[in-house]
């Protein structure tokens, strides 16, 4: 009579392994696209200051001709 198998446990045989250890240069291969990519940067039409497309201006807080978010002044805090 065989055993009753229950599927919340795997066995070992049922999970996947690999049959031989991957190299450092196949892992370096593998990673060669896992750098930072430099950010596409708009100047905004209204004030020049550099931002991301199809967002909104963090200097000014316009979009599209519109103003859509209103900007406090930045108080510097000297040092004292």
């Amino acid at each position: 009579m065989p055993a009753l198998r229950n599927p919340l446990h795997a066995e070992a045989s049922e999970v996947a392994l690999p049959k031989r250890r991957h190299s450092v240069s196949r892992q370096q291969k593998r990673r060669a696209h896992w750098r930072l990519k430099p950010l596409n940067l708009v100047p905004c039409p209204d004030c020049r200051a550099l931002k991301l497309p199809h967002v909104a201006c963090p200097a000014c807080g316009n979009y599209g001709g519109e103003t859509v978010l209103t900007i406090k002044p930045h108080l510097h805090r000297g040092r004292t």
